[in-house]
Formats: C-alpha cells, sequence, structure tokens
C-alpha cells in the first residue's frame, strides 16, 4: 500500500486583483494546496472497471459496423437499391454524391435519436437505483437490437434494431463513464476514465476488422454476421454487470446506512484508511439531499460553468467531424478512389491508428494535464483537415479518383487526424464532462452531455453526406474550422481539473478567472439569504 497526493483546490485569496493576473492570462492557473487521501489501486477496482468500460466497446462496435456494411454491395442492393444503382449504373454521378441517400443516412443516425431519447430516461434510474442498472439496462437492450439486426429481411426490421442499439447505447453512455470516475482513485481518474473512450476504439477496430472479413463471404450474407456480432460484447456487459459492486458514491446517496458505502471506499481503496475521502463523500451526499429536482437545479446560476461545459464539449466533439469518419469511412475512401476491399482496409487502418493514441492518452492525461492534451490534438486536427481539403479541393474532380500517390497521401492525413482526435477530444470528451459536476446533479449532468451529443451525432450524420455531395473537399475545411474554435475555447475557458478530487471540483471554478463571477456571486448570495433568515 501506498500513498498518493491530489491536488485540491480552494477559494482565491481575497482582493487585492493582481493575485490573480496569472489566472487571468491562461485560464487555468490556481493556487493549491496539498492533500492526501490514501489508497492504491486494487485488483478488485480494475477489474470492476474493465467490465465497466465494455459498455465502450458496443457504442465503439456500432460506430464501426454501420459505416462498414454501408459500403458492401449485397447491404445496399437488399435495403439501399437507389445508391446501389446510382453507384452501378450512374456513370455521371459527382464522386461527392454516389451515397447521398437520406433513407442511408437515416440507418445509421436513427439509433443516435433513440439515445438522446433513452438518457434522459437513463438520469432519473442512475439517480434512483445507482449506475449499475443503468448499465444493466444497456447492455440487455444492445443485446436485443444486436438480434434484431442480424436477422432483418426488411427495412424496417432494420431501423427497429437500431432503436434498440440507439435505448441499449443511451443508457450505458449515460452511467458508464460516471461508474468509472467515481470508482477510480483521484490520482488516477483521468487513466480509469479513459478506459472507456479505448474500449470505444477498440470496438471501432474489432467491427473494422469483421467487416473486411464478413465482406469477402461469398453468397452476399456477411453483412448479418456483422450486425449480429454485436451481441458478443452486449453479452459480456450484460453479464458482467450482475457482478459489478456499486460505487461508494452512488451507496452513500440510496443507502441509509453510510457504513455500507464506508466498507466498499475501503475495499476499492484497499486500506481502512480512508476516512479524509469519506468525509467529503458524506458531505457531497449531504449537499445532494437538498436537490429533488436536478434538471431543474443544473439551470442555477452556480452551475453555469458544468453546464456550459455539459453542452460545449459533447457539440465540439461532434464537429470535429470524427463520427463521420467512423461511420462513413469505407464510403469516403470508395469517394476518393479505393475499392471496396481496400476502403475496408483503410478503415481498420484508421481505427487501429485510435485505438494507440487513446492508450496513450490513458498514459499521461494525468501527467500532463487535460488542458495540454486538449491543445495538441487540436493543433494536430487542424492542420490535418486543412491539408486532406486542400489536396481533394486540386486533386479530386467529381469523376474518376485520386492518384495512387495522393489516395494514400490522404489516408496519412486521416490518420494523423485520427490521432489528435483519438489523443484529445475522444477520451476527454466523456472525461471533462463525468468529472466536473458535484453529486447533487452529477446524473443530470451526463445525461446533458450524452443527449447532446447524439443530437449533433444525429445532426453531423444525416447532413454528412449531403454536405459532401454540396460543398465537396469544403466539408473538410469546416471542420477544421470549428476545430479552431474549440481549441481556443478551451485554452481560455476550461480550467485544468487534474488531480482534483470529484466531490471538490466545485473549487476550480471559484478560482478560474472567468467562471468565479457565477459560482462565488450565487454563494454569496445564498449565505446572505441565509444570514437573513436568522
Amino acid at each position: 500500500m501506498y500513498t498518493h497526493t491530489c491536488i485540491i483546490v480552494y477559494p482565491p485569496p481575497p482582493p487585492p486583483s493582481q493575485t490573480s493576473q496569472k489566472s487571468m492570462a491562461v485560464g487555468s492557473e490556481v493556487s493549491s494546496e496539498v492533500v492526501k487521501y490514501n489508497g492504491q489501486i486494487t485488483s478488485f477496482v480494475v477489474l470492476s472497471c474493465m467490465v465497466a468500460a465494455t459498455g465502450g466497446i458496443i457504442f465503439g462496435y456500432d460506430i464501426g459496423i454501420s459505416g462498414g456494411v454501408t459500403s458492401m454491395e449485397p447491404f445496399l442492393k437488399k435495403f439501399f437499391p437507389e445508391v446501389y444503382n446510382k453507384m452501378k449504373k450512374d456513370t455521371k454521378i459527382s464522386n461527392y454524391c454516389t451515397f447521398d441517400s437520406q433513407l442511408l443516412t437515416s440507418f445509421t443516425s436513427s439509433l443516435y435519436v433513440a439515445g438522446l431519447v433513452a438518457t434522459f430516461f437513463a438520469s432519473p434510474v442512475t439517480r434512483a437505483f445507482g449506475r449499475r442498472p443503468s448499465i444493466l439496462i444497456g447492455g440487455a437492450a444492445f443485446l436485443a437490437g444486436a438480434a434484431l439486426g442480424g436477422a432483418a429481411y426488411n427495412i424496417y426490421m432494420l431501423i427497429i434494431g437500431r432503436v434498440l442499439l440507439g435505448v441499449g447505447v443511451g443508457f450505458a453512455n449515460q452511467s458508464v463513464p460516471l461508474y468509472l470516475s467515481e470508482m477510480a482513485p483521484s490520482h488516477y481518474r483521468g487513466a480509469f476514465n479513459m478506459c472507456f473512450q479505448l474500449c470505444v476504439g477498440i470496438g471501432v477496430l474489432a467491427a473494422n476488422l469483421l467487416n473486411y472479413g464478413t465482406e469477402k463471404i461469398k453468397g452476399g450474407w456477411g453483412w448479418r454476421i456483422s450486425l449480429a456480432m454485436a451481441a458478443v460484447p452486449a453479452l459480456i456487459l450484460t453479464l458482467g454487470t450482475l457482478f459489478l459492486p456499486e460505487t461508494p458514491n452512488s451507496l452513500i446517496q440510496h443507502n441509509n446506512n453510510p457504513d455500507k458505502a464506508k466498507q466498499m471506499l475501503q475495499k476499492i481503496r484497499g486500506t481502512n484508511n480512508i476516512q479524509a475521502e469519506f468525509n467529503d463523500l458524506a458531505a457531497a451526499n449531504e449537499a445532494s439531499k437538498h436537490i429533488k429536482h436536478p434538471f431543474k437545479n443544473i439551470l442555477k446560476r452556480k452551475y453555469r460553468p458544468q453546464l456550459v461545459m455539459a453542452v460545449l464539449i459533447p457539440f465540439f466533439q461532434q464537429v470535429t467531424g470524427i463520427n463521420v469518419i467512423s461511420f462513413y469511412a469505407p464510403v469516403l475512401f470508395r469517394t476518393i478512389g479505393f475499392g471496396e476491399s481496400a476502403s475496408l482496409m483503410s478503415a481498420i487502418v484508421t481505427g487501429l491508428v485510435g485505438l494507440c493514441m487513446t492508450f496513450l492518452s490513458l498514459l499521461i492525461v494525468d501527467k500532463l494535464g487535460r488542458r495540454t492534451i486538449f491543445t495538441i490534438g487540436g493543433v494536430q486536427m487542424f492542420v490535418s483537415q486543412m491539408l486532406i481539403g486542400a489536396i481533394m479541393a486540386a486533386k479530386l474532380g467529381d469523376h474518376g479518383g485520386l492518384s495512387k500517390g495522393y489516395g494514400y497521401l490522404v489516408l496519412v492525413l486521416i490518420c494523423c487526424y485520427v490521432a489528435g482526435f483519438g489523443l484529445s477530444w475522444g477520451p476527454l470528451g466523456w472525461l471533462i464532462p463525468s468529472e466536473i459536476f458535484p453529486l447533487e446533479i452529477r446524473s443530470a449532468g451526463q445525461s446533458v452531455t450524452v443527449a447532446v451529443g447524439f443530437l449533433f451525432t444525429f445532426v453531423v450524420a444525416q447532413m454528412f453526406l449531403m454536405m459532401l455531395c454540396r460543398l465537396r473537399s469544403g466539408t473538410f475545411l469546416f471542420f477544421g474550422g470549428w476545430v479552431f474554435v474549440m481549441t481556443v475555447f478551451v485554452y481560455w475557458f476550461l480550467p485544468e481539473t487534474k488531480n482534483v478530487p470529484i466531490e471538490t471540483m466545485d473549487r476550480v471554478w471559484k478560482q478560474h478567472w472567468y467562471w468565479k463571477r457565477y459560482v462565488n456571486e450565487e454563494d454569496d448570495a445564498e449565505i446572505s439569504s441565509g444570514h437573513n433568515r436568522i
């Protein structure tokens, strides 16, 4: 056993204002004081988080599989004959417009509408019954959707299956990141939470590998295997959740006996000396008891910083353009002139690159900090997208394809872009929202994050093929512009949360050059109101 050090951030001293000049310059530097939480990384908490993180595999698998099957000719011929005929028979249609079909994009994006609705049902379940039941519901719904998709014989069965998959992803995405953040030692919370995005990457890669194999099956039924195999990670998650422990945060919130939460905290930290952490947990729980309507309370002025992040971070994550690369990578590679098998192999390469970079991010996030990684990844994505857009504008016309050399150059640049996302916005887009909310509104906050993510995933997925047809190479310049905006936003408005215990996170906002005006004013008003009542 060892003792690790956590940074707890305390409110700033009163004026003079000169004390905050450094923080105003960069928006993140705050005064800090060292407090020690006892504990270690135990095999119990590692195993529990590994099981829960498979919720990321079902999400990643679906992202990867939908893009692959929509590039398979037998699948298109059966369910989307209009697209198939354009691809095979219409020699005059532009490269950029071959796959422009609202029905095709509805197949891809129907999951995200269902997920958006489901996450608001997941929030009260998570708050009232705990994180574990929500994860279980998510796994079971995804299992049913996988079975229906694999057996589909018409478009209605196919889309109903997608809706069930969406319900599963909605519940899992709402509860799994919370579970990981609450179970992890605060000093390693970033690494533990990033296991979710790592599993998303594993799911995407597994789906791409499977698509590459099933596309070669003679008889044209390989797509059924691709869709049905989603049941494997869903079954692992569903059965594994039956044996998962609840988080101490959830136990103290739902149980009248705080000793159970204390015993669980001792078990996952591997020591009996957890009083300091337990005291913070108990204090957060007392504050949460006064909140009866979390979705109403989240609108209060003092929660404005967290609410802004809960909306903008998932919005920015989607307008990086990553999911359209993941959904439509095989389609995109066919657009620039790759064959069917080459397109699927290229998607495997990009998936592998993203997975490796997420693993690297997991290793360094608690050392370098969130903001530094956001900046590195943002610059990398911006440069890559500008170059992709420029090459396609100069070298890819409405007919024919890119030369072999330029085709591979675009593939390399897409890999650079995916690497930047895998390092930064991929894992951090899930980590930041799951760690910034106080216990009393944490479930509601995570639901807002997931819902916004699903909403803009749906919007971008619906629009991408149309944008590719209308804007052509300008599509990449569009997403690149958003990457520039979000990188600047993070630099100025996101405080560093590295090593800050989850139940004392409110203090980083009280120190931030901009957000402190919201948090401190509200606290002063509540104190004044309390004095007046006395």
